[in-house]
């Protein structure tokens, strides 16, 4: 059977790094759940749950009255106590709508990724309600590897680092049409005109997705050559490659990463095991490929969560990886799955 993991996300309330009690209830549940690895998401919407001097560390400072010591730090501490590996969990691209984030007041509205619709307004750029990051910006590139560096050099005991968004946005794509892109784009195609039809500028838009992933990778190795580095993957697969132009099979043959975590929140039992059976044929080697379960759609049907968690461990993957904790306590039945100690039904899904 494979392992299990568990995304721990900073918007569940109470979030686990405001408290001593949190983190150790966290600890427990996952003890108790056989979880292998939490990835705990200490940076999302230009905020740091560290304490960062690129972004906004405003979060890790109010925690840390709270808590007294680096909540993460205990936090990485307490689990390795009880045998559980840590990864960063981190939300390169999306700013989510934090219009005051602190690289939009750095650096204006010129890194962010936009579409051709007329931009009057700082909300004209949300795409998908979300404010994206420009992949192809060597601004972006530059900032985001420096903010990667300050948790290797802050957290040496971290065990994994996980890349988030590492994607564009995939609603209406049409998008990546910021002045830097297009320079470069231009200059390196040596095309002057653009076609949003056109293979060459769709694959432009995915090659800047893969390099900011290759070159966030390399500071890693460059600090830590023996941590575990992983990316998510957006599924179905066509949704990753056509409209987030997120080539995340490529990744693994490549070797840019150590494995990749897709995200295959389908409340649909059949739905979600077509999507597992479409992975496996883009990848050589499906241990490398952890399956995320969405619980955060199945709050209120624990008999589809268990179906879907019983389709993933019998899958052949390399992790079954819930999203996220705060879903399990808001159900306590889909959390008993986890912690009864009971193998789930093997009966077939009909």
């Amino acid at each position: 059977m494979p392992g299990r993991g568990l995304f721990v996300t900073t918007l569940q309330d109470p979030p686990v790094l405001s408290s001593e009690k949190q983190i150790n209830k966290l600890i427990d549940f996952a003890k108790k759940a056989r979880i292998k690895v939490l990835f705990v998401q200490i940076y999302r919407s230009g905020q740091a749950w560290f304490p960062s001097k690129i972004a906004d560390a405003e979060p890790y400072e109010a925690c840390l009255k709270k808590v007294s010591e680096d909540p993460f730090a205990l936090l990485i501490r307490q689990a390795h106590a009880a045998g559980i590996e840590v990864h960063a969990w981190l939300n390169m691209l999306s700013l989510g709508d934090n219009q005051d984030a602190v690289f939009i007041k750095r650096y204006g509205t010129g890194i962010l990724t936009k579409n051709l619709k007329a931009k009057k307004a700082l909300a004209d750029y949300k795409i998908d309600n979300q404010y994206f990051l420009e992949p192809g910006d060597p601004r972006v590139r530059e900032v985001l590897s420096k903010m990667v560096e300050e948790i290797l050099i802050i957290y040496p005991g971290l065990d994994g680092i996980q890349f988030d968004y590492i994607r564009y946005p995939d609603m209406n794509p049409a998008y990546g049409y910021t002045e830097k892109n297009i320079e470069r784009f231009k200059k390196t195609t040596g095309l002057q005109t653009i076609d949003e039809r056109s293979q060459a500028w769709k694959d432009w838009k995915r090659d800047q997705v893969t390099d900011l992933l290759g070159i966030l990778v390399k500071r890693v190795r460059a600090l830590r050559p023996d941590i575990k580095i992983s990316a998510t993957g957006c599924m179905p697969y066509s949704r990753a490659y056509y409209e987030a132009f997120q080539d995340w099979p490529s990744w693994l043959d490549r070797k840019v990463v150590d494995f990749v975590t897709v995200m295959n929140y389908s409340p649909y039992p059949v739905e979600f095991e077509r999507w597992i059976s479409a992975a496996k044929k883009k990848t050589v080697d499906f241990k490398k490929v952890n399956i995320g379960v969405g619980a955060y759609k199945l709050a209120r049907a624990p008999g589809t969560f268990e179906k879907e968690l019983r389709l993933c461990e019998k899958s052949g993957g390399g992790a079954c990886v819930i999203f996220h904790y705060g879903s399990l306590l808001q159900n306590p039945a889909l959390g008993s799955l986890l912690t009864s100690g009971k193998e789930l039904q093997k009966a077939p899904v009909k």
